[in-house]
């Protein structure tokens, strides 16, 4: 049997019915890569089944019709029971290890309502906090857990990022993100996020080829520009076209394949600055410049953004490097909103291009993606250094609607690290295109400077976030505020993509249905139009 009929079968493993999953994914685990043809094509047929009749089947309370069937029953059985020996003596291990004595040390929560009590297992982490598995809460306890903003709910494992808020730290696949800001190329990070590891020297090269020479958009893509008002918000043109991609790209559409992930990634992380740059020509009336072979993937975006037919472009270097660590930070920041979008718009099966473009609609909202923009639109309303003990004052009267922008993260407790890095290169920016007095810069410091200082600001831990550096930087470059969101959508499609292909390839992936604390009105039943007042 071909690899991509079986990559199929293990796909239609994932069940909607949270049993029938919960037994499947030990066997696709471990049991699964070894069955034989005739077995494969069992399983094939007994899938086929719907939930409520396979049920039955796995839980033993009714015996299949097919002695094939029977058989593989018994191995999917076999390998739920293995793996929750496994679960319990791993606990147990724990439990030994930190010297537990107890209930609560031996790894399980128990929830108490109406009297009755409710055991489920507490997952540790690598890092921060434990997690409570409560996948059977409504099942068993009847009820749900209400948590609006997901506060505290852990919607997935990943393996991708973790941020410590209140550490300030922030690690792609295990590493710092100030070793891989100022050591490592945009590049490189992108094939860390995919595959888990930084490259060697042939790797990244072969790499960079892959990505180079996928730049170009299918030349009727262009014409969706010209469907778009010049006046359109870049971030408009960017749903839309993005989202296009899936009717354009479609030839590797089979994504229990690997081969047609990589290449789906490889497409849109090399097309992402074409369609960037070319929202921005089509916004200022500029032709489209076509990409560069020559030129590294970030030398070649600003000369797409700032070249023109009428002469050679030559990027400076102190910009292109900046515009990489840019790119670099804002690569994948853990479930954030938009991440979660994807996620949640993947879970259904759909196209990824689709998925991301949902994703870029909801980094464009101002609470996210666009609070750069934000941002430095506060900085032009302050206006002046003299200002700022005024607007300081108003962002601390809870009854004044102006908000200080940049400052703070759901996240961060502490100094968010990308701001740090952020600062070095906005200094070093400013000075190479001789801006270091530079109106919004001084006042910005002024306004950090006072920040830090106030105690109202340090109590409620309050630090400058990206946000407040990248949107100068990338203003000193010549990026308009219109397009800020752009640029975090480019880096952002890296970390969007990759977290799409975990959730996709995860055996306990499910088809996300948040539920509901329903509060309107009770039944009732309609009335006739002469009845209703």
């Amino acid at each position: 049997m071909k690899e991509a009929q079986k990559g199929q079968i293990r796909w239609r493993c994932r069940r909607a019915l949270l049993e029938l999953d919960l037994f499947f994914r030990p066997f696709l685990q471990n049991g699964f890569d070894a069955l034989e043809t005739t077995e494969l094509q069992a399983l094939e047929a007994l899938l086929a089944l719907e939930d409520h009749e396979l049920w039955p089947l796995i839980n033993g309370s009714k015996t299949a019709p097919r002695a094939d069937w029977q058989a593989l029953i018994a191995k999917i059985q076999a390998a739920h029971r293995c793996h929750t020996r496994e679960l319990l003596g791993s606990q147990g291990e724990r439990q030994t290890a930190k010297g537990a004595n107890d209930m609560t040390e031996a790894r399980y929560a128990t929830v108490t309502i109406d009297g009755k009590s409710h055991q489920f297992p507490i997952m540790s982490p690598t890092y921060g906090n434990e997690v409570i598995d409560i996948r059977k809460l409504g099942s068993e306890a009847k009820v749900f857990t209400y948590d609006p903003g997901f506060l505290s709910t852990a919607s997935c494992r990943s393996t991708i990022t973790y941020i410590d808020g209140d550490k300030g730290e922030l690690l792609y696949r295990g590493y710092p993100i100030e070793q891989l800001a100022e050591q490592c190329s945009f590049m490189e990070v992108s094939y860390l996020l995919k595959y888990g590891e930084l490259p060697n020297a042939k790797q990244l090269a072969d790499f960079e080829q892959k990505v180079t020479r996928h730049t170009m958009l299918h030349d009727q893509m262009h014409r969706f520009f010209t469907g778009f008002r010049r006046d359109a918000h870049p971030m408009a043109v960017m749903v839309g076209v993005v989202g296009a991609l899936s009717a354009f790209y479609h030839d590797v559409m089979d994504f229990s394949d690997q081969e047609h992930r990589d290449l789906s990634f490889i497409r849109l992380i090399a097309k992402m600055p074409t369609i960037v740059a070319m929202a921005y020509k089509y916004s200022i009336g500029q032709p489209f410049m076509y990409p560069r072979n020559d030129l590294s993937y970030t030398a070649n975006f600003l000369h797409m953004m700032f070249g023109t037919p009428c002469e050679k472009y030559e990027p400076n270097p102190v910009l292109v490097r900046a515009m990489d660590v840019i790119f670099t930070l804002h690569a994948d920041h853990e479930q954030n909103a938009s991440t979660s979008t994807v996620r949640l718009a993947g879970s259904s099966g759909a196209n990824p291009f689709a998925c991301i473009s949902a994703g870029i609609a909801c980094l464009w909202g101002p609470a996210h993606g666009g609070a750069n923009e934000a941002c430095l639109r506060m900085l032009e309303e302050i206006g002046d250094v003299s200002r700022v003990g005024e607007y300081i004052k108003r962002a601390k009267d809870k009854y004044d609607p102006f908000k200080l922008m940049g400052f703070g993260h759901r996240v961060y407790k502490n100094y968010d690290p990308r701001a740090k890095l952020m600062r070095k290169i906005c200094h070093e920016v400013l000075s190479e295109l001789g801006l270091e007095n530079d109106r919004l810069f001084k006042l910005a410091m002024e306004l950090e400077k006072i920040a830090l200082e106030d105690d109202h600001f340090v109590e409620k831990r309050l630090y400058p976030n990206v946000d407040f550096y990248s949107g100068i930087v990338q203003r000193a470059i010549g990026i308009p505020t219109s397009m800020f969101t752009c640029i975090f959508a480019l880096a952002r499609a890296v970390g969007w993509y990759v977290q799409w292909e975990e959730m996709i390839t995860d055996p306990e992936y499910k088809i996300g249905r948040p539920r509901q604390l329903y509060v309107g009105s009770p039944r009732r039943d309609v009335k006739p139009m002469s009845e209703r007042t």
